[in-house]
């Protein structure tokens, strides 16, 4: 008898599990076919038989196809805005940026990177607008951060913080777009977080004289 309330105890949480489970295997089945296949061309019921789940099932988690691209768009700025805040204060601006985006980026899918870049092609003019409302405000809030650790004698100092957050930004938009061509190609492709430190370290050596 003394079994049971603890069983009883473990029940909520185990089912709490499967349904984060569930979850997670939806964005990744999702990432992994919109890479593939692009927005447009996926389907909900693409979705859920990848997951191995049904259609049903599929909107016990989420109301539409878009609402897959958002959260974690969002979940991943907030990580970085995280991760660049507790970056050491006397760390170089360029640098902090960049070991945000690695640390961020760690937990993500390679599909979720594309928020960090633009809306996917070919997606509804509705979930463009509210993916560009998102990144624009990302962009903003980077920016601020950047700039406050800038000194404050730095010359355009808001144009210098502007000019870091976007290059790094673009760094993350460059390993997209390669992976995306050599994948057209045919050729070897190594994963977005393969290709990450690799061009956050050429950004980082831009403007260093060489040796």
């Amino acid at each position: 008898m003394p079994a049971e309330p603890a069983a009883a105890a473990q029940e909520p949480g185990l089912r709490a599990r499967k349904k984060e489970q569930t979850r997670r295997m939806l964005r990744e089945s999702a990432a992994r076919l919109f890479a593939a296949r692009g927005f447009a061309g996926t389907t909900i019921a693409d979705i859920a038989a990848a997951a191995n789940v049904s259609e049903r099932t599929f909107f016990r988690y989420f109301d539409s196809k878009e609402a897959l691209l958002l959260p974690d768009g969002i979940e991943l700025f907030g990580w970085i805005e995280r991760e660049l805040a507790a970056r050491p204060d006397g760390e170089e601006p360029l640098q902090a940026v960049c070991a945000a985006l690695l640390a961020a980026a760690k937990p993500f899918s390679a599909g979720s990177l594309t928020a960090l870049t633009h809306p996917l092609e070919g997606t509804e003019a509705l979930v463009v607008g509210r993916l560009v409302q998102a990144f624009s405000g990302f962009e903003e809030r980077l920016t601020a951060l950047v700039e406050r650790r800038l000194p404050s004698g730095t010359p355009d100092r808001d144009l210098h913080a502007a000019v870091l957050a976007c290059a790094a930004l673009s760094a993350v938009r460059a390993v997209l777009r390669t992976q995306r061509g050599r994948r057209a190609a045919g050729t070897a492709q190594p994963t977005a977080a393969d290709l990450l430190p690799r061009a956050l370290a050429l950004l980082s050596q831009i403007g260093t004289p060489a040796t």
